[in-house]
């Protein structure tokens, strides 16, 4: 008889693509061994005991390396995955890899224009592929095993990236390229305009989005003509490389991607010695300001979020309102780049049950469920010692939370506080020593009177980051705001990066957004000016006096 592992190994080697779980299921094996044909790992099991490897891509083969770091399963602590670090001695082929790609790309409208529609087909195979339950479930599986959200929101980010993939099959992708003409001044002259990849590029990604963010911007830059090397937050990195297999298995080629598992420090020893021609950051807005100096202005940039939203003075459909606030504030655990971190109330919202409602939809939150989770890059003592400094602020109070939770097992490496909200009046926020308290992994809740909303208009002009907000008062609000992404009306939010508009900062040229056709073309590529000046030259013609 087989043993288990041998049996699952032969299965994979020998099933055709697509007969693994038919195979499975016949011989009656169990659910866990039912993982996709593509996948090195199974979600499921990887623990202390069976530890998953995590490998780095460059020049066209994975990559182990001599020196691995640990990465502790963030609900107990146990050492459960092994990545493969690259430091400053070791990053010699990642830039060689990038210093063999042309400015000019890999491909652009003059130049191997086959392979716009080769990512036509890989998008198509993609997304057919995240289409299958048991591919989606993978995902989202391992997503909650290094990001841990509830399943639903980890699904989402499945769905997402496969309705992405949907949106750029066939024709889509060559037509990001689509370009223009215009005519010249005389017979012969034309100008064109182009849309010209950089060559080569790197992604830095964070933690919070393992699947989504990564996949979307990768994609958007290997659609446009780009070299990439990708570096992904390596708490979560597993997913992006078994998201790479998943695109080799739907005909990307090996050497289009670099794959890079290393500290900050050698990442940006990378960059200045790899020169790479573009740079697509996502992350902390300190890091950001950095890798702008460092890379000389070479960069766009989708830092952290200071996301607000405005309550009018019309009250409705409060059971609606207060469950989208506890959405925006605290899915995810709040580590979204656009949780709601603060919230402007006018004061007929703050005598309804409002409150009150988000009170008891947060206290419903529990971690079996993982409604609530750890936050992976602070403490719990470092977020507690914010909300104290909060309440020392004169008539601030504590409106839920505020505690830690209970009975878990999370590292302390790792914060773990129950959904908490802190009331702070709109009058002490405005002070300049109070400002930069009111933004964290929970949100302030304050109010306005009716003739104050210059004053929350002025908070909003001091705030620095202007990726999401909420408007449920409407046109005055939206006219003097720059946030990029901005719901407006009875069902706002500040959280969601669907697939189908930018999601994306406004008010700075550096600013990245990602998803859509416009946001691909403005991150990803740049435009080129050809202009065909063919003749004839009129009969007759003299050489003019000089100028």
């Amino acid at each position: 008889m087989y043993k288990l592992g041998s049996c699952r190994e032969m299965i994979r080697s020998r099933a055709p693509k697509g007969a693994i779980n038919w195979l499975c299921s016949s011989l009656h094996l169990p659910r866990s061994i039912q993982t996709p044909s593509f996948a090195t790992i199974d979600a499921e099991e990887i623990s202390g005991s069976q530890p998953a490897e995590v490998c780095n891509l460059v020049q066209g083969s994975w990559k182990k390396s001599s020196s691995w770091s640990t990465v502790v399963d963030p609900l107990n602590g146990e050492p459960f995955i092994k990545v493969a670090d690259v430091d400053e001695t070791g990053i010699r082929p990642f830039v060689e890899s990038l210093s063999k790609c042309p400015k000019h790309g890999l491909h652009n409208p003059f130049k191997s224009p086959e392979r716009y529609l080769m990512f036509g087909d890989i998008s198509a195979k993609a997304a057919h592929m995240l289409s299958q339950p048991e591919v989606s479930n993978f995902f989202t599986r391992l997503i909650q095993r290094v990001s841990p959200k509830s399943y639903q929101q980890a699904h989402a980010e499945v769905y997402v990236t496969q309705k992405f993939f949907e949106n750029f099959c066939g024709d889509q992708v060559r037509f990001l390229a689509r370009s223009f003409a215009v005519p010249g001044n005389h017979l012969g002259q034309q100008s064109h305009g182009f849309r010209w990849p950089y060559g080569p590029v790197a992604i830095i990604t964070p933690f919070n989005f393992p699947l989504e963010i990564p996949v979307l911007q990768l994609m958007g830059a290997l659609y446009m003509g780009n070299k990439v090397v990708l570096k992904v937050d390596g708490k979560v990195s597993i997913v992006m490389e078994q998201m790479l297999r998943l695109l080799h298995d739907c005909g990307l080629n090996m050497d289009d991607v670099d794959f890079i598992n290393s500290d900050g420090k050698t990442m940006n020893k990378l960059l200045l010695e790899g020169k790479p021609r573009m740079t697509l950051f996502t992350g902390s807005s300190r890091v950001a300001e950095k890798l702008a100096v460092d890379l000389r202005g070479r960069i766009k940039l989708e830092d952290a979020g200071f996301d607000w939203k405005i309550l009018g003075p019309d009250v409705q459909e409060v059971d609606y309102v207060a469950w989208v606030c506890d959405q925006d504030a605290y899915a995810c655990s709040g580590q979204k780049c656009s949780a709601q971190s603060i919230l402007f109330m006018h004061e007929n919202w703050a005598s309804s049950p409002l409150i009150s409602k988000m009170k008891s939809l947060a206290e419903r939150r529990k971690l079996e469920d993982l409604t609530v989770g750890p936050v992976l890059t602070l403490t719990t003592e470092t977020m507690l010692e914010h909300m104290n400094k909060l309440l020392e602020i004169p008539g601030s109070k504590l409106l839920f939370g505020g505690e830690p939770l209970e009975n878990h097992s999370i590292p302390n490496i790792y914060g773990a506080i129950k959904p908490t909200a802190v009331y702070v009046p709109c009058e002490e926020i405005l002070k300049e020593i109070n400002f930069q308290f009111s933004c964290f992994w929970f949100q302030v809740v304050t109010d306005y009177k009716e003739g104050q909303l210059p004053m929350v208009l002025d908070a909003l002009e001091r705030m620095e980051a202007h990726l999401t907000a909420a408007v449920l008062l409407l046109q005055k609000v939206i006219g003097s705001s720059v946030n990029g992404t901005t719901y407006a009306g009875m069902r706002a939010r500040t959280t969601g990066a669907p697939q189908n508009h930018w999601f994306g900062p406004a008010g700075d040229p550096r600013g990245a957004g990602i998803g859509t056709p416009e946001a691909i073309k403005l991150v990803w590529s740049c435009h080129r000016e050809i202009i065909y000046d063919v003749g004839p030259v009129p009969k007759h013609w003299e050489i003019p006096p000089s100028t």
